[in-house]
């Protein structure tokens, strides 16, 4: 990519060059602040309560499918875990929450891989589910984002109903269990989703070090995103006791090693060809640090998840079968 490639298409332009400047300047926690601040909406709403309802009769611990065949490796992996039909039954609403953030192309590595979205919405609805939602909150340009993600289109072939976040889409909830997060501005369409299914993607983030499972939950959050900076890792966990996502498919098809979580440059890019299931969000994202080659207690969010019981960060601890296919 070019140094004076638009970062944003529609609104206000900034050259790649310029924001790179703007870090140098500010710093990078500083910035990143700053610049989500700016990509983000702050209208509040009558309180909501989330309806979660489907429990999860999945197997514990974690599947890693290792295959350049994408949806053969996410049929083998659903499988392994105890089968997708135990959690989405006959005319489920079904959220899949991918990873939109940023007007990316898939094979920069920045939001979630299109091929492994929409072979989950697939499987959706080979088990009966009645409607399938895709979206996510933009942090850039929310048309941009979703078009050159390529997610949006690949999920609508296989009958997912895609959904553009606005500041409109949200509704204020308290969160009975937070320890700093009491209420923040929710996605409405969470309301009446029977099962929630997170398919983050592995990459570098300036902010947390890793954007995993827990941080791609932020894309549920409307209003100024950037006062969640501080204490990240407990805020996720809070926003984590609201949102309770059953399943985390872990797309790890390839990772952004640097200049997360925006990237660019595809020398920052790893193809390592791996999915991973888990139904406990703090093993799955501690997996997904492994993969990456660092201490899950590194990454903010996994160390205060397992203090308060979420999950288990200590992997020696967690039933993990692996898996490859030729």
């Amino acid at each position: 990519m070019s140094e004076d490639k638009q970062f944003f298409e529609g609104g206000e332009k900034t050259s790649r060059g310029d924001f790179l400047k703007f870090l140098g300047v500010m710093g990078i926690g500083t910035a990143c602040s700053a610049f989500l601040s700016s990509c983000t909406n702050n209208e509040q709403f009558p309180e909501l309560i989330s309806k979660n309802k489907s429990p999860s009769n999945l197997r514990e611990g974690i599947v890693a499918v290792k295959s350049q065949n994408y949806p053969q490796a996410i049929e083998k992996g659903l499988e392994a875990i105890g089968g997708l039909s135990t959690l989405v039954k006959e005319g489920s609403i079904v959220v899949v929450k991918p990873n939109i953030g940023w007007d990316r192309t898939p094979e920069q590595g920045v939001n979630t891989n299109p091929t492994v979205v929409a072979e989950i919405v697939k499987q959706c609805y080979k088990c009966g589910a009645g409607e399938v939602r895709v979206f996510d909150n933009s942090n850039a340009n929310v048309k941009a984002s979703y078009r050159l993600s390529g997610i949006p289109k690949a999920a609508e072939l296989e009958g997912a109903k895609i959904i553009t976040i606005s500041g409109g889409h949200f509704k204020q909830v308290s969160v009975p269990d937070g320890q700093i997060v009491t209420e923040f501005p929710y996605c409405k369409h969470m309301e009446d989703a029977d099962v929630v299914i997170n398919v983050p993607t592995l990459k570098h983030h300036c902010i947390t070090t890793l954007s995993l499972g827990l941080k791609n939950l932020m894309g549920l959050v409307g209003g100024t995103r950037s006062k969640w900076h501080a204490q990240i890792g407990y805020r996720l966990v809070d926003l984590w006791t609201v949102v309770r996502p059953q399943l985390t498919i872990l797309d790890a098809t390839r990772m952004l090693t640097a200049h997360g979580p925006w990237g660019g440059s595809l020398k920052d890019v790893k193809w390592t060809n791996t999915i991973a299931f888990s139904t406990d969000p703090i093993a799955i994202d501690a997996y997904g640090a492994k993969l990456f080659g660092i201490n899950p207690m590194l990454v903010k969010g996994i160390p205060e998840g397992a203090e308060r019981g979420l999950g288990q960060a200590d992997l020696s601890k967690v039933d993990i079968e692996e898996i490859s296919i030729s």
